[in-house]
C-alpha cells in the first residue's frame, strides 16, 4: 500500500530544499498501488445555511425546496428545506476524495440520492475501492464507490467514480492492454 505523503514532487521555482518535502495530501499512487477493498473514511462536515444558498446560487438551483423556508415548511413533502442533491454530491465527494497526482477523473457511475439532507445535517464519506482494470499502454481504470451518510450513520447518497490512474511500470501491462485495446476496436467495428 503507498504512503500518503512519502515522495516529493517538485514544482518550478521552488528552492530545492522545499521540493524536497512531501505535499500533504497529494499522494503518489500509480495503479499498481490501488488495493481492491481499501476503505477510507472523512472527517465530517455540517452543511450550514450560508454555504447552501452560495452553492444554490452559484448552479442557478433556485428550488423552492431548497430556497424557500416558508414553501418547504408549509407546503414541502419532508417539512423543511432541503440541501441540493448536487452540493451533497459534491460536498460528499471532496470530503473523501484524494488529490492522487497519478490518476485522472473519468466519469461517475451510479448516482442515487437516498434520503434527503437537510441544512443543519452534518455528513461524512467513505470511499472504497471496488475494482481495478487495464484501460491501455499507459494507465488502468479504477472504480471506487463513494457512500455519504449523514448523523449517525443514515446513508444518503451512493456512486461509483471511475478514474484511470498511471501504470508505475506499463511493461507489466502491455500484454493485457493489446488485448482490452483490440477488444475495444472489434467492438467499434463490429
Amino acid at each position: 500500500m503507498a504512503q500518503i505523503g512519502q515522495k516529493a514532487r517538485g514544482l518550478p521555482g521552488l528552492p530545492g530544499e522545499h521540493a524536497a518535502i512531501p505535499v500533504w495530501n497529494a499522494e503518489d499512487w500509480f495503479f499498481e498501488d490501488f488495493e481492491v477493498g481499501d476503505r477510507i473514511r472523512s472527517i465530517r462536515r455540517t452543511v450550514s445555511e450560508g454555504e447552501s444558498m452560495l452553492f444554490n446560487s452559484l448552479v442557478m438551483d433556485h428550488h423552492p425546496y431548497v430556497s424557500d423556508e416558508q414553501f418547504a415548511v408549509e407546503e414541502g413533502r419532508f417539512g423543511k428545506r432541503l440541501v441540493a442533491g448536487a452540493m451533497v454530491f459534491s460536498y460528499g465527494l471532496g470530503l473523501a476524495a484524494t488529490n492522487c497526482l497519478n490518476s485522472f477523473s473519468y466519469g461517475y457511475d451510479r448516482l442515487r440520492f437516498i434520503a434527503p439532507v437537510f441544512i443543519g445535517d452534518t455528513i461524512y464519506t467513505i470511499r472504497e475501492n471496488l475494482e481495478k482494470k487495464v484501460h491501455d499502454h499507459t494507465m488502468g481504470k479504477v472504480r471506487v464507490s463513494y457512500s455519504v451518510y449523514k448523523g449517525e450513520g443514515e446513508h444518503v447518497l451512493y456512486c461509483e467514480h471511475l478514474m484511470t490512474a498511471l501504470y508505475r511500470d506499463p511493461s507489466g501491462f502491455a500484454e493485457e492492454a493489446d488485448k482490452v485495446i483490440a477488444e475495444k476496436k472489434a467492438a467499434r467495428n463490429g
